[in-house]
């Protein structure tokens, strides 16, 4: 037997609005845990309240790594994150810390947890030729024509996300297999690390009013404001403004869309990408556990982490 090195920890991950940082407080707090963000927002400096940053108050004292770590204004990406999360993995793990991942960019968590599909480079040939024929025909045809050849990733790309058609459809062109089979192939490789994890949910009728409630309460706490800093500093063009919720507040202040129609255009967007997030999340290989955050937080929620990670702590591999 081969004592397994790689280190033990908890992610808690699923759509916007599920309580994920509560119940990942809750669990730093009762087993002796620190947090480590997987939000593509919640990364950058300044993007607080649409992003639903946890405050001081909120993270009740649990330190809480890869917030507040870019300037709206810097890149990154999915092996980008993971290479930061990996560093900040390794130093609470070092201190006999447990780690506790949280958070809803599902690219992110995967590139964390399995690694990326090895998938070859853009092709740019291939690229201007997909592009050109979307110009021409329109992204629903290019979907048809990848509804062909890889019905699994057609069915998870909706047909006018030109960028991810026209993904598909170039992996498909340069290595002659569907990315779902790609996909496949990756997820039976050994994960980079040892992960419960666990996936957090609520029913459509509780999400839909969390997320109207929280919406209304970013925006009485000032999120117009926010944008307006923001903007003045930064500009339009940062990645950020295109996320779910800045999108439409940066409408509202640089083009004077009412407040009322704003809020009803991110409640709008915000229930969409959290049933994105739900989709993405149910396909998602190696879940563990999929609950509420109150069932996560409650004593036997917290038994079976815990026992989880004791059996972690010992946990090893067959040679």
């Amino acid at each position: 037997m081969e004592r397994d090195e790689r280190p033990p920890i908890v992610v808690i991950a699923g759509p916007t609005a599920t309580g994920k940082t509560g119940a990942a407080v809750d669990v730093a707090l009762r087993l002796g845990g620190e947090i480590v963000g997987a939000d593509s927002v919640q990364v950058y400096r300044g993007f607080d309240l649409g992003s639903a940053k946890p405050t001081a108050a909120e993270l009740r004292g649990v330190p809480h790594h890869l917030i507040d770590v870019l300037d709206p204004d810097e890149p990154i990406d999915a092996m980008e994150y993971a290479a930061l999360a990996d560093r900040a993995i390794a130093e609470i793990a070092s201190r006999g810390v447990l780690p506790v991942v949280v958070g809803g960019t599902g690219l992110w968590l995967r590139a964390l947890v399995r690694g990326l599909v090895d998938v070859p480079r853009v092709d740019p040939e291939v690229r201007g030729r997909l592009e050109a024929e979307a110009d021409a025909q329109g992204p629903a045809a290019l979907h048809a024509r990848l509804s062909g050849v890889d019905p699994r990733a057609a069915a998870r790309i909706h047909p006018n996300d030109r960028v991810r058609v026209v993904r598909a459809l170039e992996v498909y062109e340069q290595t002659g297999r569907p990315m779902g089979e790609l996909r496949d192939r990756h997820a039976l490789g050994a994960p980079r690390y040892r992960a419960l994890f666990v996936v957090l949910d609520l029913s459509r009728d509780e999400l839909t009013v969390r997320i109207g409630e929280r919406a209304r309460a970013m925006i009485e706490a000032g999120w117009a404001e926010e944008v307006r800093s923001l903007l003045a500093r930064f500009g339009p063009d940062v990645r950020a403004f295109g996320s779910v919720g800045y999108r439409e507040m940066l409408a509202h202040v640089r083009e004077g869309v009412p407040m009322e129609e704003t809020e009803r255009r991110i409640v709008r967007t915000t229930r969409i990408y959290a049933r994105r997030q739900r989709t993405w999340f149910r396909g998602e290989p190696g879940i563990d556990l999929r609950t509420t955050a109150a069932e996560l937080g409650s004593e036997p929620g917290i038994a079976r982490i815990a026992a989880w990670q004791e059996s972690a702590r010992g946990g090893t591999l067959s040679s």
